[in-house]
């Protein structure tokens, strides 16, 4: 076993007072707080994110993922009448016809064969159980999308809590809150939260300073809440989710590279969808259009092309967002820069603060 101790799990643990989870989003996108951490010497300021601007040059090139989240979470009943939670893992972005074959999470977990009766006349049987633990679900009766969009619940993780239906007023601000601003491209079961802080008007102002604002998409799948379990960080293994880069992101990306600008990269989506299509130094890369899957896993000992600047969230111990932050940072770096949030009360995970590294 290797013994680095950035390849082992545990060195990726603090311990956070649980009343430090934001439950719910700052009042104005922008006026939650952020830290800047600078790599070289790991000096730390803390600002306000819409300070964010003073940090972003003319010339430079800022990286947004259009991901957008569908409603995901639906709640229906068994047969014998008990309620059961599905959180479907590939939402339909558009609505089809016919019989549809869909992965979900179960809560309570249904054997085969097993029905299930959502809102709006859906009906799912379990057709199968995948060795990872999904449920495979037959649909009938009516189109999916259709259903979640008028009765699915935002899939918000696990440690933000709300009450069994969710309050109307919780449930209406999390459809607007845990998406972005410029989420227009619907595929995504979580959100990619450094963007949740953006307002038009700061992109904006950004823009009109000379900043490049491209963008791409990945769509977010369940591998997000997916904890690393193994005691060597490497033998991690990322579940694949799709991305597109339009060729326009490419060649602003090395249009800025030319003229010695910086590019940053707003998210671990972002960053892991540019680090897998200039996988190889910029300068040799074709300017095309790409589109794929990826299962890249970013941890100490990644080499970056592609990015300059990270804003991220505060994340999870022995997450593999927090691996990625201090594979860019170094991993003492993080650790020591979220201690300082810890005792500065900065608020934690989705909904909560910001970092920007440089």
């Amino acid at each position: 076993m290797d013994t680095n101790p950035d390849l082992i799990l545990s060195s990726y643990n603090y311990e956070l007072p649980q009343e430090l989870i934001a439950q719910r989003p700052s009042e104005s996108r922008d006026r939650s707080r952020l830290m800047v951490l600078r790599r070289n010497g790991g000096a730390v300021e803390h600002r306000l994110f819409e300070n964010i601007i003073e940090y972003i040059n003319a010339g430079d090139c800022l990286v947004i993922n259009r991901t957008k989240v569908i409603p995901a979470r639906l709640f229906g009943r068994k047969e014998t009448g008990g309620r059961v939670e599905a959180l479907f893992l590939s939402p339909p972005a558009t609505p089809s016809t016919g019989d549809t074959r869909l992965a979900a999470l179960l809560r309570p977990s249904l054997a085969v064969g097993k029905k299930i009766i959502f809102p709006g006349n859906l009906t799912a049987v379990v057709a199968d159980k995948t060795a990872t633990g999904e449920s495979v679900l037959s649909i009938s009766g009516a189109d999916a999308h259709e259903t979640l969009m008028a009765h699915g619940l935002m899939p918000l993780p696990p440690y933000i809590k709300r009450k069994t239906g969710c309050q109307q007023l919780l449930c209406g601000e999390d459809k607007q809150r845990y998406q972005t601003v410029y989420a227009d491209r619907a595929g995504s079961i979580a959100a990619p939260t450094a963007g949740l802080h953006f307002t038009d008007g700061l992109l904006e102002r950004i823009r009109d300073k000379g900043v490049d604002i491209v963008h791409v998409v990945l769509h977010v799948g369940w591998g997000t809440f997916k904890p690393v379990t193994s005691d060597n960080v490497q033998s991690h293994r990322m579940l694949p989710e799709r991305y597109e880069v339009p060729r326009q992101t490419i060649s602003a990306i090395r249009a800025c590279r030319a003229r010695g600008g910086r590019v940053f990269s707003v998210g671990t989506t972002s960053t892991r969808t540019l680090e897998t299509v200039f996988a190889a130094p910029l300068e040799n890369d074709a300017a095309e259009a790409v589109s794929g899957e990826t299962s890249i896993f970013i941890h100490p000992g990644h080499r970056f092309n592609a990015v300059d600047g990270l804003i991220t969230n505060f994340h999870l111990p022995h997450s593999t967002p927090l691996l990625m932050a201090s594979a860019f940072a170094g991993r003492a770096a993080i650790l020591a820069a979220y201690a300082e949030a810890i005792k500065e009360k900065y608020r934690f995970y989705s909904y909560g603060d910001a970092m920007l590294i440089l």
